[in-house]
């Protein structure tokens, strides 16, 4: 976990100001993990830059754990960023019935600003689904992981128990 005085000092995130404070955003409990975990892979498909930012405004505004919530958004990088708005760009266009078109990528503004006025729609509307899915997912494994842990410990205790061994 990162020193809580030098995220709460960062110079992108001093616009949060006391809100930083919160104890709920540095625990690591079931709620906040599972929380994290939906928000932060959830917006790692959001294509925009400074999904940082938007992690750390959902982190605050839900009250859950912030490291993670910011860590997990950076899924996307510039190794995963390619294959992952390619498919959800994939996903869109099979929500719409649409085919995909054929460009041949070029790393340039122009390019960009030409090709984004033909591909957004379905980008936007895969991004939003894969999110949503990859979100949901890990908030509901990150809950069962977390139920599960906590049944073995349970067991675990019982069986020393059973055994004569002292609880720690």
């Amino acid at each position: 976990m990162p020193d809580h005085d030098r995220v709460r000092n960062h110079r992108y995130l001093r616009m949060f100001g006391r809100r930083l404070h919160d104890p709920n955003l540095w625990h690591l409990n079931r709620r906040s993990v599972s929380g994290a975990f939906g928000s932060g892979l959830f917006l790692a498909f959001v294509p925009v830059p400074f999904q940082m930012i938007l992690a750390t405004g959902a982190a605050i505004l839900l009250r859950i754990n912030l490291p993670l919530s910011v860590a997990l958004v950076w899924i996307t990088n510039p190794i995963t960023i390619p294959p992952m708005f390619y498919f959800a760009y994939l996903v869109g266009n099979w929500t719409l019935g649409t085919p995909p078109q054929a460009t041949v990528f070029v790393m340039s503004m122009q390019w960009c600003g030409h090709s984004l006025n033909g591909i957004w729609r379905p980008l936007l509307l895969g991004s939003f689904i894969c999110g949503t899915v990859s979100g949901l997912t890990g908030y509901v494994a990150m809950r069962l992981f977390w139920r599960w842990s906590i049944v073995k410990q349970w067991k675990e205790r019982r069986s020393n128990a059973s055994k004569g061994i002292p609880l720690q």
